[in-house]
């Protein structure tokens, strides 16, 4: 495990960055970091380009501020991403101006679907921007859906928001969404975006599921499957867990338990939802024996 120290010096260093780059300015921006039961935040109403260990704050993992700190009004964005995803360390969010540009563009999402291999591999077959939200409930709402199926999504007329398994990586996969915004503007100038080959997914997805980036890049093959159209999570791929009949969940598992015995509540179906239909099956045959 990283000292606190190690970790209060990653999120300084990750805020600095976002200011010598251009993607925050005045007081934008924020940086989280897990260490043990807590966050390290950067502190609200500060400039990145001041951000030092000493002046970093803690937080616990549901946004409450320890010893008086002052955190930022997005904390909760930050907290949905650690609530639905127990192996990121970090997140990341700021508005570089390419991406920030396509987030708040009345026009199309241009880079929903990456055209880049490395940018699939890296980021999945998605790139999401969620509808415009206000600051709060509305915000944290429109963000949950996608926590489990992407590694960084746009904030629909905010901003970009990245999470990894430190710093480093949620800076880096912040990083690559701009850049696929900065191509992704200039290739609409010079005659539009040349998309990937259909063939091609298939081996770029088996790549990101072995690639060991985390979760979401796990379940790369699955979820092309179900997020390939580009289409917002449906009931079948981000509804909340449905019940299921098990001795012991994994310790990471969010899913809700049911008695053997017990009928749980009547899954929403979808003509590919076959795993529940055949835990409704398990059930129903646990209870008639």
């Amino acid at each position: 495990m990283r000292s606190s120290h190690t970790v209060r010096g990653e999120v300084a260093e990750c805020a600095r960055a976002l200011h010598a780059r251009g993607w925050v300015a005045n007081h934008d921006g924020n940086v989280t970091a897990r260490d043990g039961a807590l966050l390290v935040a950067t502190p609200t109403a500060t400039s990145k380009r001041l951000a030092t260990e000493r002046g970093l704050v803690e937080v616990d993992l549901s946004g409450k501020p320890q010893a008086g700190a002052r955190v930022f009004g997005e904390i909760g964005l930050h907290v949905v991403v650690y609530e639905r995803r127990p192996d990121v360390g970090a997140v990341v969010h700021a508005h570089p101006p390419h991406a920030t540009a396509i987030a708040c563009a009345a026009g199309a999402n241009l880079i929903e679907r990456p055209f880049l291999a490395e940018a699939a591999v890296s980021l999945g077959p998605i790139v999401p921007r969620t509808a415009p939200a206000m600051p709060g409930d509305p915000a944290k709402q429109a963000l949950a859906p996608w926590c489990e199926l992407v590694d960084a999504v746009l904030l629909g007329g905010h901003g970009v928001i990245a999470w990894g398994k430190d710093c480093e990586q949620a800076l880096l996969r912040l990083e690559l969404v701009e850049h696929l915004a900065a191509i992704a503007l200039a290739a609409v100038a010079a005659g539009g975006i040349a998309p990937l080959a259909p063939e091609a997914w298939a081996p770029l997805m088996q790549a990101r599921a072995k690639a060991g980036i985390g979760r979401a890049a796990d379940r790369a093959v699955e979820l092309f499957g179900k997020l390939g159209s580009g289409a917002a999570p449906t009931a079948a791929v981000a509804a909340a867990p449905k019940a299921v009949v098990a001795c012991a969940p994994a310790p990471h598992a969010n899913v809700p338990v049911v008695a053997i015995g017990r009928k749980p509540e009547k899954p929403e179906r979808s003509g590919a939802d076959l795993a529940s239909i055949v835990r409704e099956e398990i059930v129903r045959a646990l209870k008639d024996s």
